[in-house]
Formats: structure tokens, C-alpha cells, sequence
């Protein structure tokens, strides 16, 4: 274990208890990030058994869905333990794969000033992981911030297989922003020019195949938490994400020219919590998610070649969505064109409709649904 010394002012601090204060174990107030949002303490009516068949989100031996107290792949220490930003930049720059730096719970990392003045991006060297300890002996894990609305990318994977854990990632923009997309995009309105006038956020962001999210409390960006760019067997798991709402943009989870494994997330207050550009050799299996109730629009997404404008109706290449709880009453998935090979929706609860016709939209000879409940007391499976 090694521990840097550094003599330099950081713009660090290690936040009281005041300051970090949580509401039902959620999120902190620190500059104007988002308030703290109720989450139900007991999620085991995430689910239903009908006749042998569970349908809805169910958390499996790893801990609670959404990680936090309980999570079973807890990282409590590291090969680097460091406090402040200095600390953290030498670090990642000595570190090699398979090592772990570690940043103590409760320390928070205020990026702003190294973004906005710097255009600074946290790069995870590739097979490194960088993470906290949220959910251990009480801890709300360490805290990195944004507050300057031009965040592109709070952090990058700099390689594959990067892990991210345990960590409360903040951005700048936990607003809806209604008037100016409005103003953009309504009768008469300015444009697209007009709209990005206004910056947009990014938290983490990646290239590279095999990035790990995990245990982590994201929120308040105003384009996407995490963005997965390029590459494949990503896994985004057992995270509270919430709170990525402008209109326009508002992406919990998005995705370019990638696939991914989502599961046992716990999703609140965005636009889309899942989306994607819909790209060839694009999709994703979202499994065991629960959506607990707010939501901007419809909760997971598939863009289509008519939102590309590419002249096709290519809506990825194969997407799986089973075994979810959504409890928004907005639409909860729609897929804007025809997958290359299926998009298959099944096993899933959906709380606030009555029917697949209120639950999905986009259903064609390759998007099918079948075998998923419906409404707050479901009998029967459809």
C-alpha cells in the first residue's frame, strides 16, 4: 500500500459531516447538486412469483439492487490510498493493471476548477480500477464533483477493462431545463445552434471494451452519467443513477457503437435511463433494473435510422429487456426503428400499465414482448 504526500493546495476537501449529510441514504447537498431523493429502504416488492415464474427486478447473492449497504464486492483499500487530487493524479499515473487505487469514504474531490480552467478529464489507465467504499460500516463513499456545466467528460477509461466502484459521482446539471428546449425546438424556435449554446455534461466516458460500473451513486449530468462510446462486454451494475434529466438529452446510460450487460441498477428522475444511437453492432441486455418512479419520458430507449438520419430504419443489432420493475407511469421502453437481429421485452413488471400497449411502443416482427405483468397487483401473465 502506498500513501503520496503531497505539500501543494489541492482544491480538495474533506468534507464534514454537516456538509455530506445524506436523506434516506441517498444523495448530499454540496454547491447546488441535486436534493436527496427517497429511496424505498425494503425493494422486495420489486418483483412477483406467478405460478413459478418471477417477473420484475429480483436482486441475486451480490447485495441489494441499486448496491449501497450490503453489496457483496465491496473494495475497502487498494495498492494507492489517496485524499486529495494530487494524490489521485499520481497515482493513476503509476499505476498498473490489476491494482486498485483507493480513495478513503467520505473525501471529496471538487473537479471544477481543474474542468473548467484546464478542460480536465480523470483518465483510468487500462485494467486499473478506481474506487471507494460505499455501503461499508455505514459509508456513503467518496464524493467527485463537477459544477461547471461544460463538462464533456468527467472521467475516462484510458484502455480496456477499467473499474469504476463505490463511488458518488456528481455532475453540474440535475435540471429538466423545459423553457429552453422550448425556446430550441418549439414553434418558431432558435434551433439546434441555439440549444447547445448551452453546455452539456458527461461523467464517465469510454472507448475501450470491458469498462465495470459498479456500486456507484451517479447523478446529475445533463447528456448522459455514463456513455459508453465504443466497445463491448461493458457491465453496468448494482448502481443508483438518477437525476439526468435536460430535455433534449438526459441519458442515465447511453450508448454509440457498443453493447453491455445493465443490470440491478436502481434508475430515477431521467430522461431516458437506457438509450442508444441504434448504430450497427449496437445493444444491450437490461436485466433486474428497477425504475422507482420518475421519469422525464419513456425509461429505456432504442434510436432508430430516422433519428440518425442515415437512411435506414436500423433500431442496434440485439437488445434484451427481462426481468425489470418499472414503476413510472411514462411509457417504459420504446425502440425507434427494426433491430438487425431481435429486441426481445419478457418477464418484465410493469407497475403503472395496464397493457402492452401502454408499456411498449415500437413492436415489430423483430421487436416482440410477451410473458410480463401488469399493474400494482398483477394475477395474470401476458
Amino acid at each position: 500500500m502506498s500513501r503520496f504526500q503531497i505539500t501543494r493546495r489541492s482544491f480538495v476537501t474533506k468534507a464534514s459531516a454537516g456538509a455530506l449529510a445524506l436523506a434516506s441514504g441517498v444523495s448530499s447537498q454540496v454547491e447546488g447538486t441535486p436534493s436527496p431523493i427517497d429511496v424505498p429502504s425494503n425493494l422486495q416488492d420489486s418483483w412477483v412469483e406467478i405460478k413459478k415464474g418471477i417477473y420484475g427486478a429480483k436482486p441475486d447473492g451480490s447485495g441489494p439492487i441499486g448496491g449501497g449497504k450490503g453489496y457483496g464486492n465491496l473494495v475497502t483499500s487498494g495498492d494507492f490510498v489517496v485524499q486529495d487530487f494530487d494524490e489521485l493524479l499520481k497515482a493513476l499515473a503509476v499505476a498498473k493493471p490489476g491494482q486498485v487505487v483507493f480513495i478513503p469514504a467520505e473525501t471529496w474531490i471538487n473537479l471544477t476548477t481543474h474542468i473548467y480552467i484546464d478542460e480536465f478529464v480523470l483518465k483510468i489507465p487500462e485494467g486499473v480500477t478506481l474506487a471507494s467504499d460505499r455501503g461499508y460500516k455505514g459509508s456513503k463513499g467518496a464524493l467527485l464533483t463537477s459544477h461547471s456545466h461544460k463538462t464533456p467528460a468527467m472521467i475516462t477509461a484510458g484502455g480496456p477493462n477499467v473499474r469504476i466502484t463505490g463511488l458518488r459521482i456528481q455532475g453540474p446539471n440535475p435540471h429538466r431545463h423545459l423553457e429552453h428546449h422550448k425556446r430550441s425546438f418549439g414553434p418558431g424556435g432558435l434551433g439546434r445552434e441555439y440549444y447547445y449554446k448551452f453546455p452539456v455534461s458527461r461523467g464517465i466516458v469510454t472507448d475501450h471494451p470491458g469498462l465495470e460500473v459498479d456500486n456507484c451513486e451517479i447523478s446529475a449530468f445533463s447528456a448522459s452519467a455514463i456513455y459508453l462510446r465504443k466497445g463491448d462486454k461493458h457491465h453496468i451494475h448494482h448502481n443508483f443513477i438518477y437525476q439526468c434529466q435536460y430535455n433534449g438529452l438526459g441519458y442515465g446510460i447511453s450508448h454509440g457503437a457498443a453493447s453491455s450487460l445493465i443490470e440491478r441498477n436502481t434508475f430515477n428522475e431521467n430522461r431516458h435511463s437506457l438509450a442508444g444511437t441504434g448504430v450497427p453492432q449496437s445493444g444491450y441486455i437490461a436485466r433486474h433494473n428497477i425504475e422507482l418512479g420518475v421519469s422525464l419520458s419513456h425509461c429505456f430507449d432504442m434510436h432508430g435510422g430516422r433519428d440518425r438520419k442515415d437512411e435506414t430504419d436500423i433500431a442496434g443489432t440485439t437488445i434484451e429487456i427481462y426481468n425489470n420493475t418499472f414503476r413510472a407511469p411514462e411509457t417504459a421502453v420504446v425502440i425507434r426503428g427494426i433491430p438487425e437481429e431481435k429486441c426481445e421485452v419478457y418477464h418484465n413488471w410493469f407497475v403503472k400499465h395496464q397493457d402492452v400497449e401502454q408499456a411498449v411502443r415500437g413492436i415489430s416482427d423483430k421487436t416482440i414482448v410477451f410473458n410480463n405483468v401488469y399493474g400494482k397487483k398483477p394475477t395474470e401473465v401476458k
